[in-house]
């Protein structure tokens, strides 16, 4: 009986005087269960120098014991989030048990009534116990009462936002599990990929790119689309919205819009739009040009944006040259504005023959101001068509070393697809690459237009639909988004397949057959 005491209860034991236990053994007789132990240690006993919140931090032991026991795993398929079945929720009358119970030293247990949950997580088999907040009882609220948090958000003093990363936190922690992200990658190939893949064939956050305005205050010689489109009603704007929380609802992902254009603040009643998307509870970026300050206030009451990425084409020189006399100067002063309104900083950089030695230069000069500095290679559609990139030698001469420089340079982000054939070639950790997920076209983003055109990637004519016309569900699933989501043929065989899949509208503008021909900067198997 000692025996199976000390398993259950090894902490209420370790607090037990000795003496104590010598008088409660005569309680122990041929019958006695282990589970009965808790009753023998209740408060009624004061005076007999067993402290008073034994019998509760033997019932959480005894709890935790039973639970340990339990076999459960995460069912494949289910259609809204439910609770662990393991879950339990005990109410005792002393804090600071689930301390103890923990390891911590030198803890301070006091009356006081206290609910605190126990669960197995199902990913590591790991029992687990913490004290329950008022958000984890929010969030079981409402899952086990099928509350619509929609409605629950309107009722109260809440966010859409913050009950879904409460919901997030809930599923992280394993006391819910939520349905399987619907946006997922079919992976068609023959190689056998391991688990380190997994990361980045599901995705938890879909991004509509949208470009609200053709609109702009400058004309870049490496523009891509200076056509003129029709402006989008306001109405339709707020049906786009609408449609976009019903689509990310019925694919289990959070929603992200990233507001650009043009200049997304030169379309009409762009505050409006932007406060009825915060409303929705999506999470909301800007792609722009540099702004007035009060504009970004205006935002930054109503939510402020996740980020704002701003371009520079290199050093103020050739910059300048690029997006027009005095861009540098304003871009440098905005980055400072962005700081001071605690606003993440991002800078692109579209990469050509031209700046390719300007790149790390820049990126040094932005130590520091910038959140973060990325680059993009020159797709040569539109006006960029007119511009040169570097040759595949100088290119993966230059990845090495713009890789190496990183190391030094917190702010140098690692965006290119091809970046993975070298964290391959070495045995290091894979970057997510243009998306997160490799390229991401069709995938966890789509590009929407001002007339309504989705897009698989904006950086090439890739049509998959028209969301006014057939919803972003119907773009979503069409047979052409399909296709642009596949990737190239020739990648299907690919050992990093899952974090590359090169740039499509690279292969495009070298005119090439983006469903059959890699990236032609693709080097891998020649990365020595």
């Amino acid at each position: 009986m000692k025996k199976n005491l000390d398993e259950i209860y090894p902490v209420t034991l370790s607090l037990l005087p000795r003496q104590s236990m010598v008088g409660l053994s005569a309680a122990f007789s041929a019958t006695f269960r282990p589970e009965e132990f808790s009753g023998l240690l209740a408060p009624t006993t004061k005076g007999s120098g067993i402290p008073e919140y034994l019998s509760d931090l033997a019932r959480l032991e005894f709890a935790i014991h039973m639970t340990a026991f339990t076999d459960t795993s995460i069912p494949d398929e289910i259609d809204a989030p439910d609770t662990n079945p393991t879950l339990q929720i005990i109410t005792v009358s002393w804090k600071g048990l689930v301390s103890l119970l923990s390891g911590e030293k030198d803890v301070s247990v006091m009356e006081g009534q206290e609910m605190v949950m126990l669960w197995k997580d199902c990913k590591n088999r790991d029992v687990r116990i913490k004290t329950a907040s008022d958000e984890d009882l929010l969030v079981l609220k409402i899952v086990v009462e099928g509350l619509e948090t929609d409605a629950l958000t309107k009722a109260g003093n809440i966010s859409v936002n913050a009950v879904e990363d409460a919901f997030d936190r809930a599923a992280e922690k394993g006391i819910i599990y939520k349905p399987q992200s619907g946006i997922r990658r079919d992976v068609i190939t023959s190689v056998v990929y391991d688990q380190v893949f997994d990361q980045f064939l599901s995705a938890s956050m879909f991004t509509l790119q949208w470009h609200v305005t053709q609109t702009c205050d400058l004309h870049c010689r490496h523009c891509y689309d200076r056509s003129d489109r029709s402006q989008m009603k306001f109405e339709e704007a707020l049906k786009i919205l609408d449609d976009f929380r019903s689509f990310c609802k019925s694919k289990h992902v959070r929603g992200q819009i990233s507001f650009s254009g043009g200049n997304p603040f030169l379309y009409p009643r762009f505050a409006e739009l932007y406060h009825a998307a915060a409303d929705q509870g999506f999470t909301l970026a800007i792609l722009g040009n540099p702004s007035p300050k009060e504009k970004l206030e205006e935002l930054v009451a109503i939510q402020k944006p996740s980020f704002f990425q701003v371009s520079l084409e290199g050093l103020e020189e050739h910059n300048d040259y690029m997006r027009g006399s005095g861009h540098f100067s304003r871009v440098m002063g905005f980055l400072q504005i962005l700081r001071e309104l605690n606003i993440y900083s991002m800078v692109m950089l579209t990469l050509t023959k031209e700046n390719i030695g300007q790149v790390i230069p820049l990126a040094e000069r932005l130590r520091g101001l910038a959140g973060t500095f990325n680059f993009n290679r020159l797709s040569m559609v539109g006006e960029g068509a007119n511009l040169k990139l570097p040759s595949k030698d100088e290119y993966m001469t230059f990845l090495s070393a713009y890789r190496k420089a990183a190391e030094d340079n917190p702010i140098m982000g690692i965006k290119d697809n091809l970046f993975n054939i070298l964290y391959h070639r070495d045995g290091k950790e894979y970057c997510g690459g243009c998306t997160g997920f490799g390229c991401g076209a069709a995938f966890n983003f789509i590009s929407v237009l001002p007339e309504g055109e989705a897009h698989a990637c904006r950086k090439f004519p890739s049509l998959i639909g028209n969301v006014l016309q057939d919803g972003i569900a119907g773009a979503y699933d069409s047979e052409a988004a399909k296709r642009y989501r596949a990737g190239c043929a020739s990648c299907e065989s690919c050992a990093i397949r899952p974090v590359c899949g090169g740039c499509l509208a690279l292969s495009y503008s070298h005119g090439q057959d983006i469903f059959e021909d890699r990236d032609p900067f693709c080097f891998i198997g020649q990365a020595n």
